[in-house]
């Protein structure tokens, strides 16, 4: 016989009340689940000079020859290729065709158009031609079905001597964007963020370039680049980040580690920064923490050990890089950034890895869970969700095929998202 009365559970649910709305407004339920929409296991920098140095839009191919082209003059096999990652020969073989597939259909999944740090300071003139040519290859790219599919452009920041710069070369390059067709997958990257007035004033820019350009409300948003410690704890000891994810009208799409900045900033000296430092983990598990349940991607960062050189040098880099991509993944960073053509292979390489390596151990838990058939491994609707998400994942970057799930692709998304 319960001994609550209707006036009880409404006394109770006026002191949760609060809370009720605050967690509502957030979004965070505190069973997020994992996002059906796809992300990119990566974003490639290319200065935008470059960029429009390729009017055909082919820059993205390019890159995936010149991966190729490393392979072959570097690593011409599978049990090649294995030596120089240091990664078993039949777990090199069994993703061999993959890797291969990839670099010649859809070696960059995330085009970032550098306007900041890759690309420096350079005469307005110079910097406006840039940024509408750069424009301009991205739209050439979408019409001849080669582009990526993520693509957009990292402004320089929103701080006093960068932010009009910053904000007319986003003006230019929507200007031509918009009107022939804003992609659909469209983002912008936001350096340097150090308060979140920084990232209010951005959306408030995006709210103005939206009306100018004749794009729909809310169609801008952007990822927050943390590499500044001010971005991740502030003079008040609180987590600014976890303000910032709230910030900016909705408009934060993404949260990006920023390797070396953000290490110098603490003071690390130059040989030891790396994404695997303990400070860029703090740095990293605040921004995890920060964006769990509202739908916020995270990205790690890069490494600047890139591979060139003789054939030991690349090796070397290699081993790193399928290394550090193989951490950030185990860690629940599924994002990181590569600036040179010939770390797309090791990428890939760990990536799908990575995937395989889970997917059948992973299948066999959501079989079990889905049928109620008991098994060694009792799990949870919160693990039946990250499993489900993290089967999706493999299949959104072509590590796994659909006909290998055994499961309905829609039955996996839908347990992707359940709420227990």
């Amino acid at each position: 016989m319960s001994g609550l009365e209707p006036e009880d559970f409404a006394a109770i649910d006026a002191v949760a009340a609060p809370a009720d709305a605050m967690l509502a407004a957030s979004g965070a339920s505190g069973e997020p689940g994992e996002s059906v929409v796809r992300q990119p296991v990566h974003t490639v920098y290319v200065p935008a000079d470059r960029v429009a140095a390729e009017p055909d839009g082919r820059l993205a191919l390019s890159w995936g020859a010149a991966a190729r082209a490393a392979i072959d003059a570097h690593a011409p096999t599978a049990l090649a290729l294995a030596g120089a990652t240091g990664l078993a020969p039949d777990v090199v073989e069994a993703v061999w065709p993959r890797l291969l597939d990839k670099l010649a259909t859809e070696p960059i999944e995330d085009l970032r158009v550098d306007l900041e740090d890759g690309y420096g300071t350079r005469p307005d003139d110079i910097e406006d031609a840039d940024a509408i040519a750069s424009a301009q290859a991205l739209v050439a790219a979408t019409q001849a079905g080669v582009a990526p599919p993520y693509l957009g452009f990292r402004i320089k920041s929103m701080e006093p001597t960068t932010r009009h710069r910053g904000l007319r070369s986003l003006d230019l390059a929507l200007g031509v964007l918009a009107r022939l067709g804003l992609p659909s997958g469209f983002v912008m990257t936001l350096p340097k963020v150090s308060a979140v007035a920084q990232v209010d004033a951005m959306a408030v820019a995006c709210g103005r370039l939206e009306e100018r350009h004749g794009l729909g409300a809310g169609r801008l948003r952007f990822e927050v680049q943390v590499e500044t410690p001010a971005a991740v704890i502030g003079p008040d000891g609180t987590a600014t980040v976890a303000r910032i994810v709230h910030a900016g009208e909705g408009r934060v799409s993404g949260l990006h580690f920023g390797t070396y900045d953000y290490s110098a900033a603490v003071g690390i000296a130059g040989p030891y920064q790396s994404l695997e430092h303990p400070v860029a983990d703090h740095a990293k598990a605040v921004m995890q923490v920060a964006a769990a349940g509202t739908g916020v991607a995270l990205s790690d960062g890069s490494t600047n050990v890139l591979p060139v050189g003789d054939r030991q040098s690349v090796h070397t880099a290699w081993r790193l890089h399928a290394r550090l991509v193989r951490r950030s993944l185990e860690r629940g960073f599924y994002q990181g950034w590569d600036l040179h053509p010939a770390q797309l292979p090791t990428r890939f390489l760990a990536t799908y890895v990575f995937f395989r390596a889970g997917l059948e151990p992973a299948l066999q838990r959501l079989q079990a869970y889905v049928e109620g058939v008991g098994g060694g491994t009792l799990d949870e609707p919160a693990t039946a969700r990250a499993l489900a998400g993290f089967v999706l994942r493999g299949l959104h970057c072509g590590a796994v095929a659909e006909a290998e799930l055994g499961i309905d692709p829609a039955r996996l998304r839908a347990l992707a998202v359940a709420k227990s």
